[in-house]
């Protein structure tokens, strides 16, 4: 394969009804940006898109608690989670959000072109009603026991417990979230996406998929094969995107249902990039080309959406369903490459829970902790394949022990003395075995990490990272290089030679998951230019499609092509002056685990 790929990372669209916490940015967005950087520094085309999915009933119904429109939560929520996402060093070419007009023209096209082959058809539903309110209740407001496992806490759209997709009235027990009361249920005229249509296909397609996906992801999707059933795609509310055909679009209570927009957003963020790139068919490179690949970023409860509806979509916006026909004006789009779903974290032995104050909000984490340790905590204890939890404990332990005892003590102690005794990077002298044994590991790893990655295997592309940074340390305790100042300085320079590209190298490695910190190894080992690049805020402007949208609002992007990262050992270069280094890590005292915890306790009561 071409060592110029087109990748696309297309990552979960966070929701705008509340700031996301840690175990949000754990199944969406730390895997996706390491993936992305590690594509990038390996000369690939990485386009890494996203945004805020604003639209539903959830938004209305918080606004009206809170007093405010749907708009102005939206807005809100939109600015907040931008800046939590940045601050954590996440690379987006372009998150931008779902109440754009652009946005909505994408959307109204991808309805257009399942309509006209016949993979969208009306009917008559029961839909869940507040009988105080008169309000009609999303799905996921409606909670009873699954009539298939006997799950106590299923929702109307889906059980997280056994998996299956479900409708609200087919909950035992139905009640509303919003205030307890029993919901009625009432006639209503939908638009259904036919899922059964695609039975054939999406087996194929699922089929062709064995030994590339993660098996859990695999053997999830496939044994829902059996059961699809036609999902409607339109709600009555007045908060989303309007149904594109005459009448409906004047109707001013009837919209398109918040999943089927939210997942279209991946392809209308390609687009509005491709618009602000000043080339508008630049996105038509990651969705149409044929070796192009794109690679889908989540937690596990996302699964059903884009492993099997999204996949669908896009069979019948192309003609390919079971039925046939024409792809849509946008022409032939690519399914996903791979989806990348990871298990569920929790905390402290807890579900996640923002209604029970069970969480760890991102901004106020990092309040107090450095990016990095985040982003590495979330990948060495993350739940890439299996659900893990969270602890204080382990935190702490992992900062201390890992990135401060481990990481940072290699690249302080190297380049401390260095700088103390030479001043700058020396000459290397004759090598012994030795030296060109860690060197030899140190260039090697770049392979073996990058083929975990390149798989999606993050932890294990972390832990062979470390192991060079263990090996590096070993090294330079074993040679002893401030024993050989007075008895053998040529010796001495030479050690510290190796050393140094060691922590040159490993720095590289460890370049995806620790972007910040490499910044700063970068420019401690005499760096110029940008290593590897750093999102940004922009306030941009709707100047894209329809009306009826924000005048400005922000986005993330960032400058990402040309850094000087790149997947591969460089040679350090002698004579580069060196001064004494800053500490790379705080250590933290063990008393924070308390703190937390009590921190934890009193949000909880109350």
């Amino acid at each position: 394969m071409s060592s110029k790929r087109h990748i696309l990372t297309a990552v979960a669209w966070p929701y705008t009804n509340g700031p996301r916490h840690i175990g949000h940015v754990s199944g969406f967005g730390v895997p996706s940006d390491v993936f992305s950087r590690f594509q990038r520094m390996s000369g690939n085309h990485v386009l890494m898109v996203s945004g805020t999915d604003e639209h539903g009933t959830p938004i209305q119904v918080l606004a009206d608690q809170e007093g405010v429109t749907a708009r102005e939560l939206a807005d809100r929520y939109n600015r907040i989670i931008v800046e939590d996402l940045v601050a954590l060093g996440l690379s987006y070419d372009l998150f931008t959000r779902t109440t754009t007009g652009n946005h909505y023209d994408v959307v109204q096209e991808l309805f257009t072109g399942l309509y006209d082959n016949n993979y969208i058809f009306t009917h008559t539903t029961k839909g869940a009603v507040s009988p105080s309110t008169g309000r009609t209740l999303p799905d996921r407001y409606i909670e009873g026991t699954c009539p298939i496992c006997g799950y106590s806490g299923a929702r109307g759209d889906q059980c997280d417990n056994c998996g299956n997709q479900l409708d609200p009235i087919d909950l035992i027990d139905p009640v509303s979230k919003v205030n307890g009361e029993t919901p009625d249920f009432v006639d209503t005229e939908h638009f259904m996406l036919d899922l059964p249509a695609f039975t054939e296909v999406l087996g194929e397609y699922l089929r062709s998929k064995a030994g590339d996906w993660r098996p859990n992801v695999l053997k999830f999707s496939l044994n829902l094969l059996d059961d699809l059933q036609p999902r409607a795609i339109s709600r009555d509310l007045d908060w989303g995107v309007p149904i594109p055909l005459d009448v409906w679009s004047e109707q001013p209570n009837k919209r398109l249902y918040v999943w089927f927009d939210a997942v279209i957003g991946y392809l209308s963020a390609a687009i509005e990039w491709a618009e602000r790139t000043g080339d508008p068919d630049a996105w038509r490179r990651w969705w149409q080309h044929d070796e192009a690949e794109s690679y889908y970023f989540m937690g596990k409860d996302n699964i059903v959406f884009h492993a099997e509806i999204w996949p669908a979509m896009l069979m019948g916006y192309n003609g390919a369903g079971d039925r046939g026909g024409d792809p849509g004006s946008l022409g032939v789009l690519n399914l996903p490459t791979e989806v990348v779903s990871s298990e569920f974290l929790t905390m402290e032995g807890r579900k996640f829970s923002s209604s029970r104050r069970v969480v760890i909000y991102v901004r106020d984490f990092l309040e107090r902790y450095s990016a990095d340790a985040l982003r590495y905590y979330i990948i060495a204890a993350g739940p890439e394949t299996q659900d893990t939890d969270f602890t204080w404990a382990e935190f702490v332990r992992r900062n201390n022990d890992e990135l401060v005892a481990a990481w940072g003590n290699l690249v302080n102690r190297s380049i401390s003395m260095a700088a103390k005794n030479l001043g700058a990077i020396p000459e290397a002298g004759e090598l012994t075995d030795d030296d060109r044994r860690v060197l030899a590991g140190s260039a090697a790893a770049f392979a073996t990490v990058g083929a975990h990655l390149d798989a999606s295997k993050f932890k294990a592309g972390l832990q062979e990272a470390m192991r060079t940074v263990a090996e590096a340390n070993k090294y330079i305790s074993d040679q002893a290089p401030w024993a050989l100042k007075k008895t053998d300085p040529e010796r001495m320079a030479t050690v510290l030679h190796v050393a140094l590209q060691l922590v040159s190298d490993a720095n590289t490695l460890l370049t995806p998951f620790l972007p910040e910190s490499a910044n700063k190894v970068y420019a401690m080992l005499g760096g110029t230019g940008v290593w590897t690049g750093m999102p940004r805020i922009d306030e941009g402007a709707d100047t894209i499609g329809g009306a009826g949208t924000p005048t400005s609002y922000p986005v993330i992007t960032g400058d990402y092509a040309g850094n000087a990262a790149v997947w591969e050992s460089v040679p350090i270069r002698p004579g580069t002056p060196l001064s004494a280094p800053t500490p790379l890590f705080a250590k933290l005292d063990p008393s924070i685990v308390d703190e937390e915890l009590a921190r934890l306790e009193e949000a909880a009561a109350g």
